[in-house]
């Protein structure tokens, strides 16, 4: 069931941020993306930034490079992308890879990797998890990447 995205006031530890989001499926990707930047930088973080790959399955490369080269700079990278089925099963192959994928970087790395890879079965699915604000998936990452980032400083 769909629930509603809770806003909560979590303040950033001042910490660098990068957002890894794919480019297809634009429309709602672009969303997250505005909904994430806006609530990072609402909660104070030092720096955010954003690279756009092709889509859903190069996103998992990139973040496993900004972790190695540069993990211990930043509080968490925050992975978004939709992914829409078609007619075949190639959408659960790329979201099986990108899920598989992510938790590895984050495990490797040590460092918080936050999936919102989003594996929707159509555009009425996608329209309520990414374009509104009562249920925009970009806010909650950006919500559990400060969490996580002030968790992995206590720890």
């Amino acid at each position: 069931m769909l629930q509603k995205t809770q806003r909560r006031k979590i303040q950033s530890t001042g910490g660098a941020f990068v957002i890894v989001a794919s480019k297809y499926n634009a429309r709602y990707v672009d969303a997250m993306v505005r909904e994430a930047k806006k609530e990072l930088q609402r909660a104070g973080a030092k720096k955010v930034e954003i690279i756009r790959v092709p889509g859903a399955y190069e996103i998992p490369v990139v973040a496993s490079r900004i972790a190695r080269k540069r993990g211990t700079l930043l509080s968490a990278i925050i992975c978004l992308g939709v992914i829409l089925r078609g007619q075949t099963v190639h959408a659960d192959y790329i979201g099986r890879a990108a899920t598989h994928a992510l938790m590895d970087i984050q495990l490797k790395y040590e460092i918080p990797v936050i999936h919102e890879v989003l594996r929707l079965e159509n555009d009425e699915q996608a329209k309520a998890r990414c374009l509104g604000k009562k249920y925009n998936r970009g806010l909650e990452a950006a919500q559990t990447a400060l969490e996580m980032a002030r968790v992995m400083s206590a720890v």
